[in-house]
């Protein structure tokens, strides 16, 4: 009876097993390897149409070519909204796994480069990097929706432009399963980690001295690509190089601010020069390119209307300055507004945090603009007071010598050319004489005194 009695209990476990393993769950499918060659670009400078459009070629040609990785080496103090959401675009919809390294030792992901770096597949940084302060920035440098913007009059559009990008760089952490609650203080509160702290705190997946050591280490790595596991397999792929091209290169000096703002001081600075020496040419040409490209690059950058109409009135004061007697007040006044105008041209906060360095490259501009300036209102007061040297008058009183006999009319020679001449009394060939005054083209000469 016992025997019958565990025998029907061992069927019961047994059909229970077998129900149970038909509707357990199939094991996982193992990752797709994904090998084939490992792209590099670099971006060295701020996030722009240039910058833009160069990474989003950059994937665009690493999907094509089957490329394994992209790795973007990365170090920017930030850049313009529009273009780093162009880029963040084409990264979460990216067909090519992408790797972010902030690199090398002692660069930057500020601002923009935050955006872009929790928004790749793998992000890593060199050590002595960081990462953060992606707070748009007011005037003055305050927080524009924080509570010092609230204290002391922050707009409604920069107060948007934060949470715009707060709840941006939210979705971005939260599809790359990183930390959320970092993501939305780096722009709320502008804060800004370390690499071993941004490691600590999961923004970043790993810390790596160089590029290859990254890739070593990433080797083998799966992760989530277009809703599909693939592992890296990469050990022995071959690294290819995607410099930016010369253009490209050429733009993204150009619209930088601090590059925009000496362009057109330059460009101002030579036309003046021109304006006040004609024939000069030279100036006049740089001066004229120079404002060209300065005036392209605003076309880019959103500037500030209030900064450039200080701008503007600063030139105009400063050349005022040459025909008005204000001793020395249009001067300053005009070096003030081109100091205040250039430190607002690109206070945009809403759309980029780009914006002038106020003492590295401003300051020293504006004082250079001034000294030069001064120079030539110098320059002028002093010509005002030398003798003419030039026109009819500087004729007067010159030596020549007779070149024919003078009685009275003949011909002279004086400061190198010939002369028509009248002699106020006979003069012998080859005797020095003085002119005393000028008729059209004859002279009117006299016996030169003796020579001590």
């Amino acid at each position: 009876m016992r025997w019958r009695l565990g025998a029907g209990l061992g069927a019961l476990c047994m059909l229970a097993g077998l129900a149970t393993g038909a509707h357990a769950a199939p094991p996982a499918a193992p990752a797709a390897k994904r090998s084939g060659p490992v792209y590099v670009a670099r971006i060295a400078g701020s996030i722009n149409p240039a910058s833009s459009d160069y990474l989003r070629k950059a994937i665009k040609q690493s999907e094509q070519e089957g490329a394994a990785l992209l790795v973007i080496e990365l170090d920017t103090p930030g850049g313009l909204v529009a273009s780093t959401k162009d880029i963040i675009q084409a990264m979460l919809n990216a067909h090519v796994p992408i790797a972010v390294f902030v690199a090398p030792q002692g660069a930057w992901a500020g601002s923009a480069g935050t955006f872009i770096t929790i928004a790749a597949h793998i992000a890593a940084m060199a050590p002595g990097s960081s990462i953060g302060a992606a707070h748009p920035v007011g005037i003055g440098g305050g927080s524009p929706g924080g509570e010092e913007g609230e204290g002391k009059g922050g707009d409604a559009a920069s107060r948007k432009a934060e949470n715009l990008l707060a709840a941006f760089i939210e979705s971005i952490a939260k599809e790359r399963d990183r930390n959320v609650e970092w993501a939305a203080k780096a722009v709320r509160e502008s804060v800004a980690v370390t690499a071993d702290e941004a490691l600590r705190l999961r923004v970043i997946d790993l810390v790596a001295a160089d590029r290859a050591e990254l890739l070593r280490r990433i080797d083998g790595r799966e992760l989530k690509l277009a809703g599909q596991r693939v592992a890296l397999d990469i050990g022995s792929s071959p690294v290819k190089e995607l410099p930016m091209p010369l253009l490209t290169r050429f733009l993204n000096v150009l619209v930088d601010p601090n590059v925009a703002v000496l362009l057109m001081m330059a460009g101002v600075l030579g036309l003046y020069i021109e304006f006040n020496q004609p024939g000069l040419l030279i100036p006049g040409i740089v001066g004229g390119v120079c404002l060209i490209l300065a005036l392209v690059a605003m076309q880019i950058l959103p500037f500030s209307w209030l900064g450039l109409l200080l701008l503007a009135a600063g030139v105009g004061l400063l050349v005022a300055e040459a025909f008005v007697t204000s001793y020395g007040l249009l001067f300053v006044g005009g070096l003030a507004c081109i100091l205040l105008g250039g430190s607002m041209l690109f206070e945009r906060p809403e759309v980029s945090d780009l914006n002038v360095d106020f003492w590295s490259v401003l300051v020293p501009a504006v004082v250079g603009l001034g000294g030069f300036g001064g120079l030539v209102v110098y320059a002028v007061g002093r010509s005002l007071g030398r003798p003419q040297t030039a026109g009819v008058g500087e004729l007067l009183g010159l030596v020549g010598t007779a070149a024919t006999e003078l009685g009275p009319h003949g011909t002279v020679f004086v400061r190198g050319e010939y002369w028509r001449a009248r002699a106020t009394e006979p003069v012998p060939a080859k005797e020095r004489v003085e002119v005393v005054a000028v008729h059209g083209l004859e002279l009117t000469v006299r016996r030169a005194p003796p020579e001590e």
